[in-house]
């Protein structure tokens, strides 16, 4: 049974950046060292120096660690008075939990950006299935290369990413791939990448399952994959047996889940402090409408109700909407609703927050489009995907929604500003 026990690396070309990725739209993207790293990032003097996030007591326990930690041995779930003893020169700090919240909310966003797809697990890791992304987008592997450019440019943060057929090979990836790697398994690799690991990289297996797997001379995943079922059953019981089989050949049926489903997508704006000028409205206006208009080109879908959300310095909330004749996911179009709504009910006093949001959503394969007499075969929508496309590489910033749309000062004697 005893298989090579050489191990898949991100340097193996079987499982490269450039392997084929064609049929694993599965993606695993982890964090690296991410509580440690969102501390370095804040206190640019720790770079290059280990740093340990946990509980700094006696009864402490390691929460994460910097690669310059790991080297000493440090690992999270190890006790803090040990971390000390194996690296004393290291910098302990406690965590601070909002900020890695705030942080992972703002990666987490730069994965909607490309689908709504999303699975968080933790903080600091997600799955992603970016099958309906790759028409806007390019290959699973270049979409990961954009997610993992963006989370540096934007985040100043790294993090792996495993492309696969499957979450749990995904996983795996992502953690041979680490620190900031990128692993492709092409289906027909999936046994070459499974096989050569070791037991435990299976999920179920812990460290007693391992060992019971190892005293029956189990110690690789092909090892298992090989072994009658009924010799797994004695050692780790009948369920358990079952599905490690299943995954040691690579059978992983469960697809990505988001938290919810959403029935309609929208956006807003708490402003830092009340306002009333109509062109810094405008410009919230238009950045939400753009905002929108990507969320639902990137889940593939159209929505028929433009809803326009106001709440006043006084924190009366007024909501607006209109119901278009044929379904949009244009910004142009949302903006132009939103824009009329709120010139129409022009609230005259300061306002705290706007908000834009799209309802009645449905599927824009086969959703008719609005026909205007005149216009160009190709028009706003086709503009606005090669703004997504560009947006993915380069940063949201980069391609402003002014940038497509125009920028008039509704305060001046002009035709109404449109996008």
């Amino acid at each position: 049974m005893g298989r090579s026990q050489s191990l898949p690396r991100g340097d193996d070309p079987r499982f490269g950046p450039d392997a084929d990725d064609s049929a694993s739209p599965i993606l695993h993207v982890d964090m690296d060292a991410f509580f440690a790293a969102v501390e370095v990032r804040r206190r640019p003097e720790l770079r290059g120096r280990p740093v340990v996030v946990g509980g700094i007591g006696p009864r402490g326990v390691v929460s994460s660690a910097s690669y310059e930690a790991r080297r000493y041995g440090v690992r999270s779930a190890m006790p803090t008075s040990q971390a000390r003893a194996r690296c004393p020169h290291a910098v302990y700090l406690p965590p601070d939990f909002s900020a890695y919240t705030a942080a992972s909310r703002a990666v987490m966003q730069i994965f909607r950006d490309v689908t709504p797809l999303v699975e968080p697990l933790s903080l600091d890791e997600a799955f992603l299935d970016v099958t309906g992304a790759r028409r806007l987008f390019g290959s699973p592997a270049t979409i990961a290369r954009l997610i993992r450019r963006r989370v540096a440019d934007e985040q100043a943060l790294t993090c792996s990413v495993g492309v696969a057929p499957t979450k749990f090979v995904a996983k795996l990836g992502s953690t041979r791939a680490k620190p900031d790697g990128l692993l492709v398994v092409p289906p027909g690799q999936v046994l070459d990448f499974l096989h050569p690991l070791p037991v435990d990289a299976l999920w179920g297996v812990g460290e007693r399952a391992a060992e019971a797997l190892r005293r029956l001379g189990l110690t690789t995943v092909g090892d298992l994959a090989e072994a009658p079922v009924g010799m797994l059953r004695r050692a780790v019981g009948a369920a358990s047996a079952s599905h490690l089989h299943e995954l040691a050949w690579g059978r992983d049926p469960r697809g990505v889940s988001p938290e919810h489903v959403d029935k309609s997508i929208g956006a807003e704006v708490t402003f830092d402090v009340d306002v009333a000028d109509p062109l810094e409205i405008r410009r919230a206006l238009l950045a939400l409408s753009a905002k929108v208009g990507v969320r639902l080109r990137g889940s593939e879908q159209v929505g028929r109700t433009v809803s326009l959300k106001v709440r006043l310095s006084d924190f009366r909330t007024v909501s607006r909407s209109r119901t278009l004749d044929v379904p949009t996911d244009t910004a142009r179009e949302m903006f132009d609703t939103v824009w009329a709504l709120y010139t129409a009910l022009d609230p005259g006093e300061r306002i705290r927050l706007v908000g834009v949001r799209v309802e009645g959503l449905a599927p824009a394969q086969g959703a008719p489009r609005q026909l205007t007499l005149g216009a160009p075969e190709r028009g706003w929508r086709e503009a606005e995907a090669a703004a997504d496309a560009a947006a993915a590489r380069f940063g949201r910033s980069v391609i402003g929604p002014a940038s497509l749309m125009g920028d008039r000062d509704p305060r001046r004697n002009e035709n109404p500003p449109r996008p």
